[in-house]
């Protein structure tokens, strides 16, 4: 995917060829198209001092997400992934490194292609969407 670029400035090392096959597989599964997408994964210090520029959140969070589209089911974005926090998660919800990795990616797809997670209830179908999707890929 030319138009996917995937940096880890956290010291963390990314197999890129394994986040290329989850963005195909929520291609096709989600009917969208990615114009341009950036997947940053950074320290949790970098996600907060991006939170707060960004939001006015002065805490840290593990994944923002800015999308520049006003197409639907196109993404123009990208995503910044706080590998700390993937970790602390990881170790929490008892799931592997792996696991939480690519649940946050495909919840900032669905943020990028327009869900929102604000509301209780919209927080549960976004939930409920991103567990379908990542049971689907992993048995692949």
């Amino acid at each position: 995917m030319k138009n996917v670029h995937i940096y880890s400035i956290s010291g963390f090392k990314v197999d890129k060829i394994k986040i290329h096959n989850l963005l195909s597989f929520l291609i096709k599964q989600l009917k969208i198209s990615i114009n341009s997408l950036e997947i940053n994964f950074i320290n949790s210090k970098e996600i907060k001092r991006l939170n707060k520029k960004h939001l006015s959140h002065d805490y840290s969070t593990d994944i923002l997400t800015f999308g520049y589209s006003d197409i639907k089911r196109e993404i123009d974005g990208e995503i910044f992934i706080s590998i700390d926090d993937v970790k602390e998660n990881s170790k929490i919800f008892n799931v592997s490194l792996q696991n939480e990795l690519f649940r946050l990616v495909i919840h900032g797809v669905l943020h990028l292609i327009g869900f929102d997670d604000i509301k209780e209830a919209d927080r549960k179908e976004m939930k409920s969407i991103e567990n379908l999707l990542l049971n689907n890929f992993c048995k692949l």
